[in-house]
């Protein structure tokens, strides 16, 4: 019997606490893929869509593939973007549901739209009363979803990536489609079981590399084999977002005995509660990492420095100017900064032939309170472009990316690569395909919390994460929160869980 599934990309990570939304261009501008072109693009590669391919080809699935898209990080999106997006995902759902025996969406589970919180399982809703109850439906998310009682309500598969850096989204869509097939086929009736405790964010984050997550994860996927059960997924949520469900949640998508299967979620929410002030992260000041930078031998490999803080990955907004003029501060040399972004000044910079001595006012124009103002800087500019790219590493290898109109600038001893598209840096790649060699410079510091390691930390003699005061600060304490359930942690000293 030939099945018919439908297979969607729709992802947006929302910071809800930036001044800039995700428009419909947002989308466009990042990835924008329909049907065939759709699987081309991303049928070969670290996505979601590609673990899907991998099942569909070998069990002879007929695929109907409606869209892949997404947005780099941002506020919430747009309502002319989330109804346009939704719509053609909700509509070719109706068109062909007669014959649809299953469908796998690949979301990232933290999207808030302009005029609802929950762009996940709102989505979610409006697919379920079309297809009725019983049509089976999984998803993989990023494990920074703030997975709601919603998305667990209408969805009977959810898969998150284990990784982070995330290096397995291929995987566990495989996952994903495997548990489809087994559905579809009668032999297993998966549900999804939450915990959620009262905190806005898991301590480290998620990171996979160190730290308390190691162990869970590994409980996690031991417990993966285990009868009757699935997946088990361990999301360390994202706080950014100011929504009643913000925080980390375990799922379990099982069946058969969920007392048991419950109380294995508990426990390992439960963890996440009682080290909740164990983390493993050091920030350093921009100038203690300026410091480290002036002095570092780089016999083994380059310093590298996460800019933490100013992450347009999580939302940020790739603008703060704190460690840029620290490093300048500290004459630090052989170095190189990406990315930095300033469409206008890139604009201004394109005015010049690369080769001349340029003057120009260099970031901090978003909002000069969160990690600086404009610095005024005079340099040479050694490279101008597209801003396109091609991934190398394990996350976006064989991907292609685009910054917008780019240019590098060499200002004393230090090349900043800047950029017009709000992107973080996560591939060496990145720094290549604009004339810059990670691997030969002495100190490379970069706009991005985690995601970095994958491509970086192999080439690096150390590696160094600081906070320059930008908009993904991690004292969420800071940010004004109006709508996230109370008490929380960290931001009420009673919160106790279980109450």
């Amino acid at each position: 019997m030939t099945r018919t599934i439908l297979t969607a990309e729709f992802q947006h990570e929302s910071n809800t606490f930036s001044r800039i939304g995700a428009t419909l261009d947002s989308f466009r501008q990042r990835y924008w893929f329909t049907g065939d072109a759709a699987i081309e693009a991303r049928g070969d590669a670290n996505t979601p869509l590609a673990g899907f391919l991998d099942v569909a080809r070998r069990e002879s699935w007929q695929v109907v593939h409606p869209i892949s898209t997404g947005a780099t990080p941002s506020g919430p999106v747009a309502r002319e973007a989330y109804e346009t997006i939704a719509g053609l995902i909700v509509d070719t759902v109706r068109a062909e549901r007669d014959r649809l025996d299953g469908i796998l969406l690949g979301l990232h589970g933290a999207m808030v739209a302009e005029h609802l919180e929950d762009g996940e399982g709102e989505l979610l809703a409006r697919i379920r009363a079309i297809v009725g109850p019983d049509l089976p439906i999984g998803l993989t998310l990023d494990p920074h979803a703030n997975v709601t009682a919603a998305m667990v309500r209408h969805a009977q598969i959810i898969v998150a990536y284990k990784t982070y850096p995330h290096v397995d989204m291929r995987e566990r869509a495989v996952q994903a489609a495997e548990i489809l097939r087994r559905t579809m086929a009668g032999e297993i009736a998966p549900i999804t079981l939450r915990e959620a405790p009262p905190m806005l964010e898991e301590v480290t984050g998620g990171r996979t590399d160190i730290g308390p997550m190691v162990a869970r994860i590994a409980a996690a996927i031991a417990y993966e084999q285990e009868p009757d059960v699935f997946a088990v997924s361990v999301d360390g949520g994202f706080g950014n977002a100011d929504i009643a469900e913000t925080g980390p949640t375990v799922l379990v998508t099982c069946q058969g005995d969920l007392a048991r299967h419950r109380a294995f979620a508990h426990g390992l929410a439960r963890d996440m509660w009682d080290r909740r002030h164990e983390s493993p992260n050091v920030f350093l000041t921009v100038e203690a990492a300026a410091a480290e930078a002036r002095d570092f031998d780089a016999a083994s490999g380059p310093l590298v420095i996460a800019d933490y803080a100013d992450n347009p990955g999580g939302g940020a907004y790739g603008d703060s100017t704190t460690l840029l003029a620290a490093l300048l501060a500290a004459g630090v040399e052989d170095a190189a900064l990406g990315g930095l972004v300033d469409a206008e000044a890139v604009a201004e910079l394109a005015r010049h032939p690369v080769g001349s001595q340029v003057r120009v006012a260099l970031g901090g124009k978003t909002d000069p309170r969160i990690g600086g103002g404009p610095l005024v800087l005079e340099g040479e500019l050694r490279h101008l472009s597209d801003g396109r790219y091609v991934g190398e590493g394990l996350m976006i290898g064989g991907l292609e990316g685009s910054f917008g109109p780019t240019a590098v600038l060499r200002v004393g001893g230090l090349d900043l690569l800047v950029i017009s598209n709000a992107a973080q840096m996560l591939d060496l790649g990145q720094f290549r395909a604009f004339g810059i060699v990670p691997e030969d410079k002495r100190v490379l510091a970069v706009k991005s919390m985690q995601h970095f390691r994958a491509a970086f930390e192999p080439i690096a003699g150390r590696v160094i994460v600081c906070d320059g005061g930008g908009l993904c600060s991690p004292d969420l304490t800071k940010l004004p929160y109006r709508r996230v359930r109370r008490p929380i942690y960290p931001l009420d000293a009673a919160a106790a869980w279980p109450a």
